[in-house]
């Protein structure tokens, strides 16, 4: 932020300059009022492809990895985290709180060469689990040493729960939510607050956090650690609250050189959810807002990414710069590569849908290469524009239809709308030359 406040143009505004199809000149000013980000930790060693976040850009998709205390492998969650790169992913968070975390969230980084989130209080968790056997048998420092350690790594941005106070941990039992608190980090960070009668040190050492995300340029993702489990808690008093919280503390950040963006529910009804992203902008302003879905209905267990695709959708034409992916596993288990996959493709058309409405001119132009590929039964151009090109030839293959040729294919066949009126398939010029040598 210090670099564009100055009007500086760095390597990664540069980069983002040119991907996003924007001047240098629109781009700098955005930075320093918090509208867009570049997250990107100066002590990552390799060479990452840089994103940006936010207002103007088009919309991204993150992906979850991570072990979890049940299950640590690690060598699976490299390959879902290839997967993720190969699938184009923007973003990738690595939510491990098993075994050796920092190994992993090591190895995570080598494996995936784009911006990188984690989750430290998850660290925090763990330390408590290996050295206590008693998750809760932290201290404030125990906090604030996992973010250090995050941070030191070259993480380039960090989920960090500031805004749930002791009070609205204290609320939490008095208020009948449906599904009490889904967040883990939410969760830790209440059960610690109300086991200690201690306020929480992510909130209440916030410029000491700003402090090293500063020296390191990390992002600060300020996460809804009271966004709602079940569409029956969508825009409780909790949630809000904690929002307003997280408005606040986005302001102190700016004020001190910190990227930030502002984490979202969760499950919310279909109704709701394009008045959720207006809420969340009216309190946050511009800041990038990044979205988990949302779900808007909690019973499609084994498809929860298709029931979160459906919010993330609206999310995205409403202004949503982040979505975070779920996989059809959600709610059940770890998700397996495969899963990882079918969740970010998902995933990514629900972003581009989303970009078809608040992005119409730039996003439109992908569409119109497809509708021309089709008019005129160009099967390798229609493969190679789709957004999941292997699984495209796969189905297009599969019944003998071969590479480069221009036949229908087998849902309509000899009833294809191109070859029952083949005028469809020409241009309006090579019309009138038919019509000329006819």
């Amino acid at each position: 932020m210090n670099a564009a406040r100055r009007g500086v143009a760095t390597d990664e505004m540069k980069a983002v300059a040119r991907v996003e199809d924007v001047t240098l000149g629109w781009l700098i000013p955005k930075i320093p009022n918090g509208s867009i980000i570049i997250p990107h930790n100066n002590a990552r060693l390799q060479k990452i492809r840089v994103v940006g976040i936010g207002k103007g850009m088009k919309t991204k998709v993150n992906v979850n990895i991570g072990n979890s205390t049940l299950n640590q492998n690690l060598e699976d969650e490299v390959k879902k985290a290839e997967v993720a790169i190969r699938y184009h992913a923007d973003t990738i968070m690595d939510l491990s709180d098993g075994g050796d975390v920092g190994i992993f969230r090591r190895r995570l980084l080598e494996a995936a060469p784009i911006a990188f989130g984690t989750v430290p209080v998850y660290e925090a968790y763990n330390y408590g689990v290996e050295k206590h056997k008693n998750p809760l048998d932290i201290t404030e420092d125990d906090f604030l040493n996992a973010f250090e350690h995050n941070v030191k790594d070259g993480v380039d941005y960090t989920t960090i729960h500031s805004g749930i106070t002791k009070d609205i941990a204290k609320r939490i039992l008095a208020v009948n939510r449906h599904a009490g608190i889904v967040s883990k980090g939410g969760t830790i960070t209440a059960a610690w607050m109300l086991k200690y009668d201690k306020e929480n040190p992510y909130y209440e050492h916030f410029d000491y956090l700003i402090e090293l995300a500063r020296k390191y340029d990390v992002t600060f993702s300020l996460g809804d650690a009271l966004r709602p489990g079940s569409i029956l808690d969508s825009h409780d008093e909790l949630q809000v609250q904690e929002m307003i919280n997280i408005s606040r503390l986005t302001k102190i950040a700016h004020e001190k050189d910190v990227q930030v963006m502002v984490e979202g529910p969760g499950h919310v009804p279909l109704n709701e959810v394009a008045a959720n992203v207006r809420l969340a902008k009216s309190l946050i302003g511009e800041v990038p807002y990044y979205v988990l879905g949302p779900l808007v209905t909690d019973v499609a267990s084994g498809h929860d990414h298709i029931a979160s695709a459906i919010g993330a959708a609206i999310s995205a034409s409403e202004g949503v710069d982040l979505l975070c992916y779920l996989t059809p596993a959600e709610h059940l288990a770890l998700p397996t590569a495969d899963e990882v996959k079918a969740g970010l493709i998902a995933y990514r058309i629900a972003a581009h849908a989303g970009d078809l409405v608040k992005l119409r001119e730039k996003a439109i132009k992908w569409d119109m290469e497809m509708t021309e590929a089709r008019r005129t039964l160009n099967w390798e151009k229609q493969i190679a524009l789709s957004i999941d090109p292997e699984e495209a030839s796969r189905i297009h293959a599969r019944t003998g239809q071969l590479k480069g040729n221009t036949v229908p294919c087998t849902m309509c066949g000899g009833a294809c709308v191109y070859i029952m009126l083949p005028q469809q398939r020409f241009a309006k010029t090579e019309v009138e030359k038919l019509q000329q040598t006819g």
